[in-house]
């Protein structure tokens, strides 16, 4: 399996449109992230909270790639604002997760970082959208 995610990651020249976008690469990172910290949590938290970091988590990017296949751009801006919310579902898990004493403060600065970059990403990527939007009509 290692190998082909290597065929993935290495291949260059042919790639979907949404691959080539910033706030997707980081949202992948980010999802890195919490796969790595949740790795960590108590065995009673597997499908708990740890479960909710990891899918909110994969559900930045996952949004972000389906709404650039969208027929118009006002389904991809509910897309990318559907990748918002699951960005701010993740940072609230985040302070969860601290409190209970899952994560270090180290790591929630971490992952509390990469949202809000992936955060202001995603706002800069629906105001473009919807400039486009306003010059269709």
């Amino acid at each position: 399996m290692e190998s082909s995610v290597l065929v993935l990651v290495n291949r260059t020249a042919r790639m979907f449109n949404f691959e080539r976008l910033d706030v997707w690469k980081k949202s992948i990172e980010l999802a890195d992230s919490v796969y790595q910290i949740t790795k960590s949590f108590p065995d009673f938290e597997r499908f708990g909270l740890a479960n909710q970091m990891r899918r909110a988590a994969v559900s930045i990017s996952s949004n972000v790639a389906e709404g650039s296949s969208r027929a118009s751009r006002k389904e991809y801006v509910r897309f990318v604002e559907i990748a918002y919310g699951s960005t701010m579902e993740l940072v609230s898990q985040c302070h969860i997760a601290q409190r209970q004493s899952f994560v270090s403060a180290t790591e929630a600065q971490h992952l509390y970082e990469q949202a809000e970059q992936v955060a202001r990403m995603l706002s800069g990527l629906r105001k473009s959208l919807e400039r486009g939007l306003r010059g269709e009509g």
